[in-house]
């Protein structure tokens, strides 16, 4: 029943995050427990013979893991010159307040007061990413990362790159739509979009979250039932041991 428990709460934590920007969304996994062995399949039998399967009683299961899935949302369009979505495999790399980096899928990007290139709490992005500068009229971001501003003060390029990792679902989700690095999902590895492997960017676009509603639910019913017939099998068990103590000789 606790199992089943921590199952609905990362279906609900995935259903309060449809809507979220770049979300990811996460799977539980299970183990059995231990098994208690009355008797051992293979046990001598007498006469030569061997028991061919063995007599075990489980004891449950328990979560293990909630790892992220990351397949690719749904990409919308917006319009907005600043809000860029990555199709396929990496990450954009940021700066936290404390100077270490953090990485996220969320490309509604904003520019600062300074011109800095920002997400929407106002963390700066890394990865080659310039500032813009003041009364810039244009912004042209390319599929492969090449970045064309132009404004008073003249054209200026730059090309941004972004991050992957050995195994994304070993990053740390540190809320705020960001991950950091964990000794699990290995080092980052910086590359260029659409190269070696990197995904695209879509300018004018951002990805949604890739909960799948209609998946979800069923997964709640799933997990409902499951947490109800397990309630319905404590239950039995009590009216079972009450049976037996008003047993009469």
């Amino acid at each position: 029943m606790e199992s089943q428990q921590l199952n609905l709460d990362v279906i609900s934590n995935n259903l309060a995050n449809v809507n979220t920007t770049g979300f990811k969304k996460s799977k539980i996994e299970f183990q059995d427990l231990l098994y208690q062995t009355s008797r051992a399949a293979g046990a001598e039998a007498g006469g030569g013979n061997q028991v061919p399967t063995g007599l075990q009683v489980g004891h449950g299961s328990r979560p293990v893991a909630t790892s992220k899935i990351f397949t690719v949302g749904e990409l919308t369009q917006t319009g907005e010159r600043l809000d860029v979505a990555i199709q396929g495999d990496g990450v954009f790399e940021v700066q936290l307040p404390d100077g270490t980096r953090a990485y996220t899928r969320d490309g509604a990007l904003k520019t600062g007061a300074d011109g800095r290139i920002t997400t929407s709490d106002g963390l700066s992005l890394q990865g080659g990413f310039q500032p813009i500068p003041i009364g810039t009229t244009s912004v042209s971001i390319s599929p492969t990362g090449e970045v064309s501003t132009t404004g008073p003060s003249g054209t200026q390029n730059f090309r941004v790159q972004l991050v992957r990792f050995a195994n994304p679902s070993g990053l740390d989700a540190a809320g705020r739509n960001l991950y950091r690095e964990t000794p699990a999902s290995g080092p980052a590895e910086l590359g260029n979009p659409g190269e070696n492997g990197f995904g695209e960017l879509q300018q004018g676009y951002l990805e949604m979250s890739n909960v799948k509603v209609v998946e979800e639910m069923v997964n709640l019913i799933v997990a409902q039932r499951a947490y109800e017939i397990n309630s319905k099998a404590v239950q039995a068990a009590d009216e079972m041991m009450q049976m037996s103590n008003n047993l009469r000789r």
